[in-house]
C-alpha cells in the first residue's frame, strides 16, 4: 500500500484555507477588520515568498481561537466550510483522490494550515489521515502557540517521518502533490513528486528535475 499525499491549499482547493479563514473573521466582524486584514495579507505574502516565520504567524492566526469559546468557534467553522471552502473544492481533485483510493493507496493530507481549520476539509474529501500544524491546547482551551513541530517546509518531512514510524509505513511508491515551493523538501523525498498548479519557483524546479506538472483547475492559475 503506497502513500498518496496531498497538500491542501491551492492544490486540492482553489484557494488558501488559512488566508480565507482570516477573511471570514474579517467579513463577519469577529476581529478588528482593518488591522487583521492587513496582517493576514502581510503573512500570506511572506508565505508565498518562502520567508514566513511560522511561529510568528501562529501567534497571530491562533489568537482568535484562543479568545473565543469553542462552541462559537465550531459554529463559525461550519459556516466557513459551507460558504468559503466547499465552493472551491475542485472536482478534478476529488477524481484524483478517488483514483488513488481505487488503487488501494493510503490517502493523506499534509498541510501547514492548522488542524482546527483543515480537519473538516479532509473529512469532506474522504481522506482519513491528516498531518497539520497543531494549535496548543491547555485545559481544553486553545493557546496562540504551536504544539510540537510545525507542519511547514522541512517540518512536513519531520512530521511524516514520525507518522510513518508509528504506523509502520514507508515511502516506497509514494506520491506527493503540491503547488508550493515551500514543499520542495517533501517533494524531493517521494518516488512520484507532482507539481499541481505550481507557483513560479516550484514550476521552475519541477521542469529542471523532470517532475510531473499538472492542473486540477478549469482555468489554471
Amino acid at each position: 500500500m503506497s502513500l498518496a499525499i496531498f497538500d491542501l491549499d491551492n492544490t486540492l482547493i482553489a484557494g488558501d484555507s488559512d488566508f480565507l479563514w482570516g477573511q471570514f473573521l474579517v467579513d463577519n466582524n469577529i476581529v478588528d477588520s482593518e488591522i487583521y486584514a492587513r496582517s493576514n495579507q502581510y503573512f500570506y505574502e511572506q508565505y508565498q515568498a518562502g520567508t514566513l516565520d511560522i511561529h510568528e504567524y501562529a501567534r497571530f492566526a491562533f489568537q482568535p481561537l484562543a479568545e473565543h469559546p469553542l462552541e462559537a468557534l465550531l459554529t463559525w467553522r461550519d459556516r466557513f466550510m459551507e460558504e468559503y471552502i466547499r465552493p472551491i473544492m475542485l472536482p478534478a481533485a476529488r477524481d484524483l483522490i478517488e483514483g488513488h483510493r481505487k488503487k488501494g493507496n493510503l490517502l493523506m493530507i499534509i498541510t501547514a494550515t492548522n488542524r482546527f481549520i483543515t480537519e473538516l476539509i479532509a473529512k469532506d474529501f474522504g481522506i482519513p489521515h491528516l498531518l497539520a500544524t497543531e494549535p496548543r491546547i491547555v485545559d481544553g482551551h486553545f493557546v496562540a502557540e504551536i504544539e510540537g513541530i510545525p507542519c511547514f517546509q522541512r517540518g512536513k518531512v519531520d512530521r511524516l517521518m514520525e507518522w510513518m514510524a508509528v504506523h509502520d509505513q514507508n515511502l516506497d511508491g509514494s506520491w506527493f502533490y503540491s503547488d508550493s515551493h515551500n514543499d520542495q523538501p517533501l517533494l524531493e523525498m517521494v518516488d512520484n513528486p507532482v507539481a499541481v498548479d505550481a507557483d513560479k519557483l516550484l514550476e521552475k524546479t519541477a521542469r529542471e528535475r523532470g517532475w510531473e506538472l499538472m492542473s486540477l483547475r478549469d482555468n489554471p492559475a
